[in-house]
């Protein structure tokens, strides 16, 4: 059966054709389980800006246990942005999907394609 799993994070990014986002969240399952974690995405394409998401969550698919959300995600997002921006975007690690959603603060535009990483906080 799937586990439901949600993540909560802060994300800050800059970009000037080379995209590097870094952030904390933590992923709670409805089982009890939750496991802090470090993002880290990065990616290129054609991109500028400086943004940073607070209070962002997400959803997982196709999830057994709570070391399934761990690991490498593939990107890809068109974003627009100034002042208040927002995003949604779904991340795909084999049959595992991760859904996004946030708002913030900052200038972005651009096209990017990349990696998104979920790694367990040290």
């Amino acid at each position: 059966a799937d586990l439901d799993c949600k993540l909560r994070f802060s994300l800050s990014t800059w970009s000037a054709i080379y995209k590097h986002s870094e952030g904390t969240g933590v992923v709670t399952c409805e089982n009890g389980a939750s496991i802090p974690v470090k993002i880290e995405a990065k990616g290129i394409g054609l991109t500028a800006g400086k943004s940073r998401v607070d209070n962002g969550t997400g959803r997982f698919t196709d999830v057994r246990t709570i070391a399934d959300v761990l690991g490498k995600y593939a990107q890809g997002e068109a974003h627009v942005g100034v002042v208040k921006s927002g995003s949604a975007q779904v991340l795909t690690k084999g049959t595992v999907s991760l859904a996004l959603a946030g708002a913030g603060e900052g200038i972005d535009i651009g096209i990017d394609v990349g990696e998104f990483n979920l790694m367990p906080a040290k």
